[in-house]
Order: C-alpha cells, then structure tokens, then sequence
C-alpha cells in the first residue's frame, strides 16, 4: 500500500474519531438533565411531595422549563453554521490568477480589485483584505475560519464543545436562549428543592433512594447555575456592546485601524441584530435576527469608512436571502 493512502486512511480515521469523541460533552449534558428529570418528577414529585395541589404546580412549571431548555439546546446544536455564500468566492480565472502570481503584492492587489464588488470593510491585521486559504473565498466582515468545522463561519463567536458546534450568525440567538433557558431550569429547581433539601438534611423525611437524589440534585442545580450566571452575563454584555467573544480579544481591524466598537450602534440596534424586531419572538427559539450575516451596520457610516467598495449593485442569493433580492450598496473609492 502506498505511503500516501496509508497516511490518507490514518487522517480520515483520525478525523472520524475526533467527530466521535466531540459528542461527549453533549453527551455527559444529556445525562445529566435526563438524571434530573428523573429525580424531579420521580423521586421528589411522585414519591417525596405529599400535598396535591403543590405537586401538579410544580410538575406544570418544570415541565414547561425542562421544553424551553431541550428545545434551545436542541436548535443550538443542530442549527448549521453559516458560511459565506458563493458571491465570496473566487471565481475560476480569480483563483487561476490568484495561485500563478507569486508576488504578495500582486496577490494583495488581486484580492482589493476582487472586494470592491462585495460589502467588506474590515482587514487583517496587516491590513490586507482578509482571505480564507482553506475555503478559498474572501471572508466579509466578522466571519473566521474554524478550524473544528472546517468551514468559515459567518459573525463566528466561538466553537462550543457542550453543543458540539460553531455559534455564530445563524444561532446565536439559539445559545443565548439556551444559557437563559438553562439559569432558569437551575433556579427553579433549587427554589422548589430547598425545603425538602433542608427535610432531608435535619432528618425530617426518612431515609431512602430519594434523599440521595434530592440532596444530589440541590448541588447540581447551584453548581451548574453560578457557572452558568458568569458565562450568561459575559455574552449580554457582548450583545450590548455588539461584540462576539472573538472581537472582545481582537478588535476588528477597519480603514482607520483597530476599533473595538466599530459595530457598536447603540443598544436597541444592537438587541435587535440578535433578537429581531418581533419583541414577542425574543424568548422563543425562531430565527429572527436581522440581516444575513454578511456585512453590518457601523458605528460610523460615513462613505470613508468602507473604501473597499465602488458603485456597485450586488446581487444576493435567493437561496440565503429570499426577502430580498438586490441590496444597493453605494459607496465612494477613497484611496
């Protein structure tokens, strides 16, 4: 067997293991919500609460948080992220063009003339327009490669190994459900636990299956809750900011230079990328944030800011974007 397909064949495995092994943390997350249900409504509902009225309140509300919380973490982890449509890519004679000069200059060059047709305003580090090797496509504005996905990521957050999955433009909002749906299925167990904790801890309720369950699920509920209480504030602190986690270490880089607030355009505009117009949809796991995940709005709109583009119209694809069909994108080439 050649070396070549041999080493072909071990990366292939190697790969399907790695995928394999990426659904453990969602895994031990399953486990334990499912062992929670369990122990709520078995072991403390139907076996431990004794008065009626209290124990069909109790089952009506958890249930209720334990749909909220299956159902986001559900759309978290199956919602695909989104990659840059086909108007990012390099078409045939660009990418000829492109691999056969060997000048970095030139390749810069060829890059700039590309971009002046699509919406990008911000640059690498160096001030190039950015450019994804791998996926072989211009990235537009907030989008990264991930290198778990293998795939460039529109507005990319970060790679979360509890969903098993990118965040980013496409369920974002789905995560952010998640982590608040996921507080409150922590808060209301602990509050409706409490008391039979404490019963149980001074020897009120005999011993049995349910006092370890009880006992075991109020420390489950605290400990999963702070954890979550840090990490939920961070992200809303994001949103108001209109960050993602990457840009909080990394500032975009624009025309200008580096500016941490560059798409900052005050807190409703900002909740309202994220969550839509629609405030009755905020709380529900529906897809309703704005735009497509290709360019956003700036801090500052003047014409300078994104020298990038001449007058041009570009055309959307009907499949990302069916509501609508011709975006105008009118700007001013400033050298």
């Amino acid at each position: 067997v050649p070396r070549g397909e041999m080493n072909m064949a071990l990366s292939r495995g190697l790969r399907c293991c790695q995928r394999v092994f990426s659904w453990i943390p969602v895994l031990i997350i399953t486990s334990v919500v499912l062992w929670s249900y369990y122990a709520y409504v078995f072991e403390l509902c139907l076996f431990t609460i004794t008065n009626s009225f209290e124990k069909v309140a109790y089952l009506l509300v958890f249930h209720i948080c334990f749909a909220m919380f299956s159902w986001t973490y559900w759309k978290s982890i199956f919602t695909p992220p989104a990659s840059p449509c086909k108007k990012f890519q390099l078409s045939y004679s660009d990418k000829q063009r492109y691999e056969m000069e060997e000048r970095p200059d030139a390749q810069k060059q060829i890059l700039v003339e590309i971009a002046r047709k699509l919406p990008i305003s911000t640059r690498a580090q160096s001030g190039a327009i950015r450019f994804c090797d791998r996926c072989q496509v211009l990235k537009p504005d907030r989008c990264h490669h991930c290198s778990v996905c293998e795939t460039c990521v529109l507005k990319m957050d970060h790679h979360c190994p509890w969903v098993n999955n990118c965040v980013g433009f496409s369920n974002y909002k789905f995560f952010l459900l998640f982590l608040s749906y996921s507080m409150l299925y922590c808060v209301f167990i602990a509050a409706t636990v409490f008391q039979y904790f404490i019963k149980f801890w001074v020897g009120e309720l005999p011993n049995g299956p349910a006092k370890f369950h009880v006992l075991f699920l109020m420390f489950v509920a605290l400990m999963f809750f702070v954890s979550l209480m840090f990490l939920f504030g961070y992200h809303c602190w994001l949103v108001a900011k209109n960050r993602s986690t990457l840009e909080a270490f990394t500032a975009p880089v624009f025309v200008n230079g580096p500016d941490k607030n560059g798409f900052n355009v005050g807190l409703r505009r900002n909740l309202r990328q994220v969550f839509g117009e629609e405030r009755r949809l905020w709380f529900i796991p529906v897809y309703t944030s704005q735009g497509n995940g290709h360019f956003f709005p700036l801090k500052n709109q003047s014409e300078s800011q994104n020298p990038l583009l001449a007058s041009e119209i570009w055309e959307e694809s009907d499949e990302l974007y069916p509501k609508m069909k011709v975006v105008l994108f009118v700007k001013v080439w400033a050298s």
